[in-house]
């Protein structure tokens, strides 16, 4: 089901004005009432919407067609959302998109498992409509928002060893690989890449990747380094480009 339409027509003769589209979201939620519930206040907040009853569903309409946000249910029929999430990143349109991850554990093994999958923020069920609708709008605003900031802040291209990195594309080659990042992935990147030997706090990188995101924690960022390092080093295990500072946080190695 898709929500409202991005095209308006005059009512007069004349050329056909067309308005910006709608960011458009995924909503991928086995549950009908929690489905209809998200989806409703997307309508209210004047988004445009898809939904999907399952994972296997939910990942074809991610590969058929980019989306601003997708929120995707963890225990799912078919596909589970980890699995989903996964093949996002891997091989779709949507591979930076940011994700909200909905999920009714508890626990924290598994929402860092939701992170490392390459969730962007998640929200443990039950949850409020009013918490669920300010995420969706800060993980709307760090999409092409935060990339667009980077080149009005009049970034300019890093190279770092055999990393170059491109924010008026916002591409990332490793070698003769290109890379593909999502938007907070990227930030991350090219903070540290610009400064290297310069050691940043968690709680700095918290500001300058989230900027005004109240939901994320110190351990979203240590969850962010892993998925970056798993991209761009060689054996992430043993880092030869993002170092872990112990007891202050992180670095790039100096040139």
């Amino acid at each position: 089901m898709s929500g409202t339409s991005s095209l308006e027509y005059s009512q007069v003769s004349g050329p056909v004005r067309t308005v910006p589209p709608r960011p458009a979201v995924l909503v991928v939620e086995d549950e009908p009432n929690i489905r209809e519930l998200v989806c409703l206040h997307l309508k209210l907040e004047e988004l445009d919407y898809e939904q999907a009853a399952d994972g296997n569903k939910g990942l074809e309409l991610a590969r058929a067609r980019k989306f601003d946000l997708i929120i995707l249910d963890l225990m799912l029929p078919g596909l589970d959302g980890v699995t989903v999430c996964r093949a996002i990143r891997r091989d779709s349109l949507n591979a930076s998109t940011p994700i909200l991850m909905l999920t009714a554990r508890r626990e924290e093994s598994d929402k860092v498992v939701g992170l490392d999958s390459g969730a962007d923020d998640y929200l443990t069920k039950p949850f409020g409509v009013r918490e669920l609708m300010a995420r969706v709008r800060a993980l709307l605003r760090r999409g092409p928002v935060a990339a667009s900031r980077l080149d009005g802040d009049g970034a300019k291209p890093v190279t770092y060893k055999h990393i170059e990195i491109d924010p008026s594309r916002r591409g990332v080659k490793a070698g003769a690989r290109q890379i593909e990042l999502t938007t907070n992935e990227f930030q991350l990147l090219y903070v540290l890449l610009s400064n290297p030997g310069i050691v940043f706090s968690r709680e700095a990188l918290l500001r300058k990747v989230w900027k005004d995101d109240t939901f994320v924690t110190v351990r979203s960022v240590d969850t962010l380094v892993k998925r970056v390092r798993k991209k761009i080093e060689d054996d992430p295990a043993e880092p030869s480009v993002i170092l872990t500072v112990w007891g202050a946080g992180y670095k790039a190695a100096d040139v």
